[in-house]
């Protein structure tokens, strides 16, 4: 059955109208096997949008929707997202000092809100994850932002390692947060135009993206538990970086 939380439409023509007409849409997901003209039209777009979608059998697409799907539910997105190359050569421009976060695979939607939030609130500039492998933003997510979804620029890039590269090109530190790290979070300058990676909850950073950033940092914990909740490390290190710009 349809649950009041997910924002998805389904049907072929639908799916495709909403496409055409600019919608953001996060994930769609295809019946296996589909053959008639119209699915290939819209496997067509799907492609040519760069929109993540994924074959499934015939019980996963009734367990969401129990009305005609015709094979196809989509799911659109709360928020429209914007492109880091934009929005970076606007900081500079306005002399802003940015401060940018890159989310590697958050997969729990709690969390991205929180972290969105927490970012906002720190004066973050923008926020970045990759197209795959992140969680839907929907409405469990808006709520766990409290409103800084519709604020805070969210940035849906296909490669994160590509986003470092452009970052580190265009002046801006890479700090990978990783508990592994020799180098405390608070000995780096923050006032300087950063950007900090955080590892989604179960993996961590990759290893392609600690390989890439220019320092990796830790936040010291003292007690038994050897990690901390990904939204709460982000807002310790984004909070040390507006300290640090306060006291400049």
């Amino acid at each position: 059955m349809q649950n009041p939380k997910d924002n998805f439409i389904f049907g072929l023509r639908p799916v495709i109208e909403a496409i055409e007409s600019g919608k953001e849409i996060e994930k769609v997901f295809l019946q296996t096997n589909l053959t008639s003209a119209v699915a290939k039209d819209l496997q067509r777009l799907l492609r040519e949008n760069n929109i993540l979608f994924q074959y499934v059998p015939l019980e996963k697409l009734k367990r969401i929707t129990s009305k005609n799907h015709q094979g196809v539910v989509a799911y659109v997105s709360e928020i429209t997202y914007q492109k880091i190359e934009d929005i970076l050569p606007f900081l500079f421009e306005k002399g802003k000092i940015p401060l940018i976060l890159l989310l590697d695979e958050i997969t729990d939607v709690r969390n991205m809100g929180a972290i969105v939030r927490t970012a906002e609130c720190a004066g973050a500039d923008a926020v970045v994850i990759p197209r795959k492998g992140s969680a839907l933003i929907n409405a469990e997510g808006m709520k766990a932002s409290a409103g800084a979804l519709n604020i805070l620029p969210v940035c849906r890039e296909n490669s994160l390692t590509d986003t470092v590269h452009f970052l580190q090109e265009s002046g801006v530190q890479v700090l990978a947060c990783d508990e592994k790290a020799d180098v405390s979070y608070t000995d780096i300058d923050l006032s300087a135009p950063t950007a900090f990676i955080m590892g989604s909850e179960g993996k961590g950073i990759s290893s392609e993206l600690l390989r890439l950033s220019d320092k990796q940092v830790k936040i010291p914990l003292m007690g038994k538990i050897d990690s901390l909740n990904v939204s709460v490390s982000a807002g310790i290190v984004l909070f040390e970086a507006l300290r640090q710009r306060m006291v400049k």
